[in-house]
C-alpha cells in the first residue's frame, strides 16, 4: 500500500462512518419526537390530571421543558410531534422492534421525575396501536423505509400533507429519488402528485422527474377557493409545469366566463411595457357591471411573496396608463396552489386592496389509476 493509498482509505472510512453516524442520527431524532408525540396523546387520552391543564396541556408541557436540555420543545414543536405521532402509526412497529419503552421510561431525567404531565396512563394503549396498526401496515410506508432514508426535516414536511395516498405517493417518490428536503418541497409545491395523476406514463414520469433531480448528500369573482377540472384535458405521457400552467388558464378562462355575461375577455398573456422592460399579464379581463379591469395570475407554485409584489405592480399600471376617469379601480386575483395565510397576510399588507390571493384545487381524473401506481411502487421497496 502505498501513501496515496493510505489518504484513500482514510478518507473513505471516514465519509462511510460519517455517512453512518448521520443516519442513525437521523433515525434517532425522528424515533425521540415520534415517541413525543405518543406520549402527548397519550396524556391527553388517559392522564390523571389532565383536566387540570385542560386545552392548555401543550403550552404546560412546553414551560415545564423550557429549563431543560432538550432542544426544540416549544409549543410549536410539541404540535408537530403530536402529528407526527398520529400520521405514523407504522412507527409503532418499528420501534417495539429497536426500543424498550420500559427502559426508555425509566432513565428519564431526575429534573423530570416530578412532574405530573410527564406521567400518563398504562403502556395497553401503546400496546393497542400496534395491533391496530398492523391492519393496515401494508398500505404504508414500511418505517424502516422511512427512518433510514428521510431525516426528520423530510417527515416534517409531509405530516403537513393531510391526503394519506398524496403523502404516501411523496414519501415513495423521495426514497426513489433520494431527494433532498429542499427539493421534496419544491415537488408538493410544483404539485408532481396532481401531474402524475394526470399523466398516462407515470413511470417516465417519475423517471423524468429523478433525472432533473440534485441528489442529497449526507451534510365576488373572488372565492375562498378554485376546483379546477381536468376530465377534458388531453393526457400527454408526462404533464410539465408549463403544460399544467397553460391548462389552468384554460380552465380559469372557462370557468370565469361562465359566470355570465358582464365578464369579457380581454388578453391572454397581456404584454405591457415598463421603463424599457416587456412584462406579460396572464389573463385580463373586463367587468362591464364593475367597470373595471381584473387582472388575474396563475402560479403552479405554492405563494410566495415576490408573487404579491408582481401583481401590485401590475395594479399600479393599469391605475396609471389604462383605466379612464370614469372607470374603477382595477382587481388583482392571484391563484396559487398552496396558501400560506400568515405569509400572505405580511406580503400584502399595505398594498392595492383590491389585490386578492386565493388557492386553486386541481380534481384528478382517476384517483385508482394513482392507487394502483403508488401500490406497485411501494411493493418495489
Amino acid at each position: 500500500m502505498n501513501f496515496k493509498k493510505l489518504i484513500s482509505n482514510i478518507l473513505n472510512t471516514h465519509e462511510y462512518l460519517q455517512s453512518r453516524a448521520s443516519k442513525a442520527i437521523n433515525v434517532t431524532l425522528s424515533v425521540r419526537n415520534w415517541l413525543i408525540g405518543y406520549y402527548i396523546v397519550e396524556y391527553e387520552q388517559n392522564g390523571e390530571d389532565r383536566a387540570k391543564y385542560g386545552a392548555k396541556i401543550i403550552e404546560q408541557l412546553a414551560l415545564e421543558l423550557k429549563d431543560s436540555n432538550i432542544r426544540r420543545t416549544e409549543a410549536r414543536e410539541l404540535r408537530r410531534y403530536r402529528l407526527f405521532y398520529h400520521s405514523y402509526p407504522q412507527i409503532a412497529k418499528f420501534f417495539s422492534e429497536n426500543y424498550n419503552l420500559s427502559q426508555i421510561r425509566e432513565s428519564v431525567s431526575p429534573k423530570l421525575k416530578n412532574t405530573k404531565i410527564r406521567e400518563s396512563a398504562s403502556p395497553k394503549l401503546f400496546e393497542k396501536l400496534q395491533l391496530s396498526a398492523q391492519d393496515i401496515f401494508d398500505d404504508l410506508v414500511p418505517a424502516s423505509k422511512l427512518l433510514n432514508n428521510l431525516s426528520f426535516s423530510h417527515l416534517n414536511e409531509l405530516i403537513i400533507v393531510d391526503d394519506k395516498l398524496k403523502r404516501t405517493f411523496y414519501e415513495i417518490e423521495c426514497i426513489k429519488g433520494s431527494w433532498s428536503v429542499r427539493e421534496l418541497k419544491r415537488q408538493i409545491d410544483t404539485l408532481y402528485f396532481e401531474r402524475s395523476g394526470l399523466s398516462k406514463d407515470k413511470k417516465a414520469m417519475s423517471k423524468l422527474i429523478n433525472q432533473n433531480i440534485i441528489l442529497q448528500k449526507p451534510i365576488d369573482v373572488i372565492k375562498d377557493l378554485y376546483f379546477f377540472e381536468f376530465l377534458d384535458l388531453p393526457q400527454t405521457n408526462t404533464l410539465l409545469e408549463s403544460t399544467l400552467e397553460q391548462a389552468l388558464l384554460n380552465s380559469f378562462t372557462e370557468f370565469i366566463m361562465e359566470l355570465g355575461i358582464s365578464f369579457c375577455l380581454e388578453s391572454r398573456q397581456k404584454r405591457i411595457l415598463i421603463g424599457d422592460e416587456y412584462f406579460f399579464i396572464d389573463l385580463v379581463f373586463y367587468h362591464r357591471i364593475l367597470r373595471c379591469h381584473i387582472l388575474v395570475e396563475i402560479k403552479t407554485k405554492a405563494f410566495k411573496h415576490h408573487n404579491a409584489s408582481q401583481l401590485n405592480t401590475y395594479l399600479n399600471y393599469y391605475k396609471t396608463k389604462v383605466t379612464l376617469n370614469n372607470e374603477n379601480q382595477p382587481i388583482g386575483i392571484l391563484l396559487v396552489a398552496k396558501k400560506n395565510n400568515e405569509l400572505v397576510e405580511f406580503a400584502i399588507g399595505g398594498l392595492d386592496k383590491n389585490l386578492f390571493v386565493q388557492q386553486y384545487l386541481i380534481e384528478l381524473p382517476d384517483k385508482k389509476q394513482l392507487e394502483k401506481f403508488i401500490k406497485t411502487e411501494l411493493n418495489k421497496l
